[in-house]
């Protein structure tokens, strides 16, 4: 059952806005991107926001600079993983998208996949991998191609799609650079589609074509080749399928605010989800703005009504804290 968007007016009520970007992670530079995109956005919408690096500022730096809310802009480890929302529930300052346990969650893909099955939400079929062994027998059970991934990164970092067991190695040990474990994934040949959420709707969704071997970092952020359709299909069936699978996605894991969900689909049609994404792109190349602007939203527009989720988790968090302190 969705909520009711919490609906802020006055830019003067979000109060003294960081935007948090940048940071130590391999997604540092798509992170600058997106957080500067953001915080002009605001600005111009009037909101005081101003930008903030934590791989350039001390946490006591920013503990006395008295922000009274967090636009996170900071993909991949130690900003989408519950490490830096914990923090900020620690300094009691509220933030956009989700809490510690579900950024957790999204985070780390075999995680995820673990609560898919577990809630009959249909996703490719995997194996952890500690090492090649352990790929070998993935590709023993699943055939090639083969895709290879770490559990825990964002943007296809580390990602490979097997077409021969020669490959395999240099795939996992490209996985497993990033940290062990990784996991070998069932290939869906199909078409790759996403799903964006906002304030607990699912917008327009958009289906992915590139002429590369995926949709790799190359093509997600560099490549001008790279093609979207939005709505990604013209069957009205199919879309609200893919709505409620991204809905379903998104809540067994906890999420809230905005993120994505990113799917394949085979020829046997059913949309299998292979991630959530709690902190996607805000760049000129990506998915989130683009279907944002299908369903009539505009840039500046898609940024405060994410920033609008951080005033709808103060709400929930105060309303917790009056029920604990018996008030």
């Amino acid at each position: 059952m969705s909520k009711q968007r919490m609906v802020i007016e006055n830019a003067a009520d979000f109060g003294r806005v960081v935007v948090m970007y940048g940071g130590n992670s391999c997604e540092r530079e798509v992170s600058l991107l997106s957080g500067a995109a953001v915080l002009a956005a605001l600005r111009a919408r009037d909101v005081d926001a101003v930008g903030w690096d934590p791989a350039e500022n001390e946490l006591a730096e920013f503990a006395a600079a008295g922000f009274d809310r967090a636009w996170i802009a900071l993909h991949g480890p130690g900003g989408e993983d519950g490490g830096l929302q914990g923090m900020l529930q620690w300094l009691n300052t509220p933030y956009t998208g989700s809490g510690i346990l579900a950024s957790a969650l999204a985070m780390n893909k075999i995680l995820s996949k673990q609560l898919f099955d577990a809630a009959g939400i249909s996703t490719p079929d995997y194996m952890v991998i500690e090492a090649t062994g352990d790929a070998k027998l993935a590709a023993d059970k699943f055939g090639f191609p083969l895709v290879i991934k770490p559990a825990g990164q964002g943007s296809s970092l580390g990602m490979s799609k097997v077409f021969a067991a020669d490959e395999l190695q240099s795939a996992v040990d490209l996985a497993l650079s990033f940290g062990d474990p990784a996991l070998a994934e069932r290939c869906i040949v199909g078409d790759e589609t996403t799903v964006a959420v906002l304030q607990d709707q699912a917008l327009p969704s958009i289906r992915i074509e590139t002429p590369r071997v995926f949709y790799d970092y190359r093509a997600k952020y560099e490549s001008e080749d790279t093609r979207y359709v939005c709505p990604g299909t013209d069957d009205p069936e199919l879309e609200q399928r893919f709505h409620d699978r991204a809905i379903a996605a998104f809540n067994i894991l906890g999420c809230t605010g905005w993120g994505r969900v990113d799917f394949m689909t085979g020829n046997d049609g059913e949309p299998q989800v292979l991630e959530v994404n709690t902190i996607p792109g805000m760049t000129s190349h990506s998915l989130v703005p683009m279907a944002a602007k299908v369903a009539g939203i505009d840039f500046a527009e898609l940024c405060w009504r994410i920033l609008e989720t951080s005033v709808e988790a103060q709400s929930e968090i105060e309303t917790i804290g009056v029920a604990a302190n018996g008030a």
